[in-house]
C-alpha cells in the first residue's frame, strides 16, 4: 500500500499553476527525486505531498506521518541550539525523557549555526526519524555539497528506504539511486 498518493494534484494561485496533474504513489522502502530548476514548484509540491501545503486541485492520500527534514526558510536547525540539543527538544515536544546520550550523525557539540550544508542536512533527517514517520521528505538536497557530500547524503536516503522509510526530496539532479519525477512540464 503506498505511504503517499497523488491523483491530479494541482496548486493553483493568482499568479498561475505552481503544479499541476500530479499523479504519484510513493511505497514504503522507495526513494523518489523531484527535478527541477529553483521555482519550478518542487518544494510546494514536497510539502503538498507531506501534508503541511494546501492544493487547489485532485486529491492526494498519506497513510501515516510525515517526518520533514531541511526545508530551507521553513524547518531548519536553531542557530544558537546544539545539536543534541535539538535532538533533546525534539524528544520533550514529543513527551519522552530525554536520553543522556545522543547518537547523531555530526558532532553534537556544534550549533545549529555553525553545522555546514551536508552535517545540517544529516541533522533534520535525524530529526524527522524521531517519531517513527511513514514518509520523510528534505528540500535543496544537492544545494551547497560537494561532490563526496551528495554522494553520502544519497546513501543516507538509501538507508532510510531500507529501513521501511518511504522517501522523497527535492533537488536540481539526481546524485543516487531515486525513482527520479521532473518538474518540467507540470507548471
Amino acid at each position: 500500500m503506498p505511504v503517499v498518493t497523488a491523483q491530479g494534484l494541482g496548486l493553483r494561485t493568482r499568479r498561475g499553476w505552481v503544479f499541476r496533474d500530479i499523479d504519484l504513489d510513493v511505497r514504503p522502502g522507495e526513494l523518489v527525486a523531484l527535478t527541477g530548476a529553483a521555482g519550478s514548484g518542487r518544494t510546494s509540491l514536497l510539502l503538498s505531498l507531506a501534508g503541511h501545503f494546501r492544493t487547489t486541485e485532485g486529491t492526494r492520500r498519506l497513510n501515516g506521518r510525515a517526518g520533514i527534514g531541511l526545508v530551507p526558510r521553513i524547518n531548519e536547525p536553531e542557530s544558537g541550539l546544539t545539536a543534541a540539543e535539538h535532538v533533546r527538544e525534539r524528544e520533550l515536544l514529543l513527551g519522552r525523557p530525554p536520553r543522556g546520550r545522543v547518537d547523531l550523525p555530526v558532532d553534537p557539540a556544534t550549533l545549529g549555526r555553525d553545522l555546514p550544508a551536508y552535517q545540517r542536512q544529516r541533522l533534520m533527517l535525524a530529526l524527522a526519524t524521531l517519531d517513527g514517520p511513514e514518509l520523510v521528505v528534505a528540500d535543496d538536497v544537492d544545494l551547497g555539497l560537494s561532490t563526496v557530500e551528495r554522494q553520502e547524503l544519497w546513501r543516507a536516503f538509501a538507508d532510510l528506504t531500507g529501513q521501511g522509510y518511504a522517501v522523497i526530496v527535492a533537488c536540481r539532479e539526481v546524485a543516487g539511486p531515486a525513482t527520479e519525477y521532473p518538474m518540467e512540464g507540470h507548471r
